[in-house]
């Protein structure tokens, strides 16, 4: 099943194999690539014979790949294979694959189409939709990147079966995420989710909503210069603890930081869009109590302040945070002092959930 969209074709598949095969048909025979990555090539390929036949580069799996000499790999592949601009890479993985295939398609040759499959929560819901391609670059998330659209998006929840219950909650975040900033109706629909009894066919229903938000902006905004902005809510705290802990050498899954940012974020957007403290209160137990809590130090602040400041959407210097008034209700470009950022990080660090302690 799909829905129209002007930025991409966006399936959303109850039998993903006949949906590939129907694209692949439609380009020249022996123009047809594949890019997956180590762990799903092992739980998924054997699985996907149409598409372990076709020629095929693997990638070690796990963030730290998600560099330039990855890239070098998939143009190398792509090189010596004879591609040409009248081909196609299907990229099958998380988001970290997706998101460092549809850089490689989009730069060699001067850009070929792609197709995204994603084959996590994270990556239906988030990275595999509105066309951001990138790496990580000298320790700071998706430093180097493009806007190009997919030709395709193939999201299946059948995928998810491998995926374990923290894998399933970093995509959830975004989820989350997407309630928030747009839909109160989607929000309260997510926290009725049993993550230890999901019937993946009817989650796939839950996944197309979430995707149809961050369709919603995408359309409106594709090269995120206004109300785009709106899904970096969590994100501009969130990316920074996820860079502080990796240099840390205690990397953290994407999601979970994210759900710590926004936590620290639903503070900041009480003293600065007058969000109802009881409603943050019972938004910040709920997110604990899936999340848990972060290990940070009042010696980190100033690194995370210095992170925050490498974000993309900052513009003349200063932090740009996307907040929000009431469930479904955002607020782009707000700014904060560094105290209020700091006071927001105290509460953070000061959190206790003994349930998950």
């Amino acid at each position: 099943m799909e829905y129209s969209s002007t930025q991409s074709e966006i399936i959303f598949s109850t039998q993903p194999e006949i949906d590939i095969e129907s694209i692949i048909g439609q380009y020249h025979a022996g123009k047809v690539y594949v890019a997956t990555e180590e762990n799903v090539f092992k739980l998924w390929f054997d699985k996907l014979p149409f598409l372990k036949s076709l020629p095929l580069v693997v990638i070690p799996s796990g963030e730290e790949n998600k560099k330039l000499s990855s890239v070098e790999l998939i143009w190398e592949f792509l090189s010596s294979s004879g591609s040409d601009r009248k081909s196609l890479l299907i990229n099958v993985g998380g988001g970290m694959l997706t998101d460092l295939g549809g850089f490689a398609a989009s730069t060699f040759k001067r850009g070929i189409d792609f197709v995204n499959i994603p084959t996590t929560l994270l990556s239906q819901v988030d990275a595999s939709v509105g066309g951001k391609t990138g790496i990580n670059f000298r320790g700071l998330k998706n430093e180097i990147g493009t806007f190009n659209i997919p030709r395709s998006v193939i999201i299946s929840s059948s995928f998810l079966q491998t995926l374990d219950k923290k894998d399933l909650l970093s995509g959830f975040a975004e989820m989350i995420k997407h309630g928030l900033i747009y839909s109160s109706e989607h929000f309260y629909e997510l926290c009725n989710v049993d993550f230890d009894n999901v019937d993946l066919k009817s989650f796939q229903d839950i996944i197309r909503h979430s995707v149809q938000v961050k369709e919603y902006f995408v359309q409106q905004d594709p090269t995120e210069k206004n109300i785009r902005k709106a899904l970096n809510f969590g994100h501009t705290i969130g990316h920074a603890l996820e860079s502080l802990l990796l240099e840390q050498h205690r990397p953290v899954l994407h999601g979970y930081a994210v759900a710590w940012g926004m936590m620290a974020e639903l503070y900041i957007s009480r003293a600065i869009c007058g969000l109802d403290p009881e409603t943050s209160d019972d938004i910040c137990e709920w997110i604990g109590s899936l999340y848990g809590n972060i290990s940070i130090s009042a010696d980190d602040f100033e690194e995370l302040y210095k992170l925050m400041g490498h974000d993309k959407k900052n513009e003349a210097g200063r932090i740009n945070f996307t907040l929000i008034s009431s469930p479904g209700n955002f607020e782009i470009n707000q700014e904060c002092s560094k105290e209020l950022i700091f006071e927001s990080l105290r509460f953070l660090q000061n959190r206790k959930n003994p349930e998950n302690d």
